[in-house]
């Protein structure tokens, strides 16, 4: 049986941690090197470290306080934000990264995630999906939810994975920063199309959203979350043993 992954996520605003709801209205939480840091010492699997802002301003990732999370944690990190060109890969591994999520700049150069995959290997891309509903249907947005792109967002992961991701990140815009579950739904739809691990972001308020998650999809890989954690109000150590009580096979 699979492990499931517990991962927490570091949105990342101007050097400081920050959450909001459905990607909007962000206030400030805390340092990304204590969080990390933290996580890394409490039983998290891995790390989520997103620039949130740097698609949409256009401009490199922050790696100075990447570099010094990345050197404080004892866990796979795998970071985002403004990663467009085959040199943002390059520039973020270098900074400690294990692997690389890619959103808005998959969208901009489709090629990208196939040279990605070819130069440093599929385990090491994670394509990363921003995904919300317009008339029925589940589209792609860009540029940290901001931007409509019209695209279907299954047909998008389907190309994805073919192009080479190891690993599919599914953000539900609708459930972000709601806390009232993860959509199950959406979920679903995208384990259901592609092979590849799938970690379920957006909506968790509780332990008993993760054990619904774990129970409705039991072949879903891991799954996300960021303001639960980062307030207290669930700690790693707490859900695993939950989950693990409820026969999810988890590291303890």
């Amino acid at each position: 049986m699979i492990t499931k992954r517990i991962i927490p996520c570091l949105d990342v605003r101007s050097g400081r941690v920050v959450k909001g709801v459905n990607f909007e209205g962000l206030t400030d939480v805390s340092s990304p090197v204590e969080l990390g840091r933290y996580y890394s010492e409490n039983g998290a699997d891995e790390l989520v470290f997103y620039d949130i802002t740097a698609s949409f301003e256009e401009r490199q990732l922050f790696t100075d306080i990447l570099r010094e999370v990345a050197s404080t944690i004892f866990i796979p990190l795998t970071v985002g934000g403004g990663i467009n060109t085959l040199e943002d890969f390059d520039r973020v591994l270098k900074c400690g990264a294990d692997k690389v999520s890619v959103n808005s700049g998959a969208i901009r150069s489709p090629n990208l995630i196939a040279e990605a995959a070819k130069r440093y290997g599929d385990q090491c891309v994670v394509l990363s999906v921003d995904i919300k509903r317009v008339g029925g249907r589940f589209h792609v947005f860009a540029k940290g939810g901001r931007e409509d792109t019209g695209l279907d967002a299954i047909e998008w992961i389907k190309r994805g994975e073919a192009a080479g991701a190891g690993e599919i990140v599914v953000n539900s815009i609708d459930t972000d920063g709601v806390k009232k579950g993860f959509d199950i739904e959406m979920l679903e739809a995208v384990n259901e199309a592609v092979s590849v691990p799938v970690i379920a972001s957006g909506g968790a308020g509780s332990i008993e959203d993760f054990i619904t998650l774990f129970r409705e999809i039991p072949t879903i890989d891991a799954g996300l979350a960021a303001s639960i954690f980062h307030f207290g109000e669930v700690s790693i150590s707490d859900l695993k043993a939950a989950l693990a009580a409820d026969g999810v096979n988890v590291r303890l």
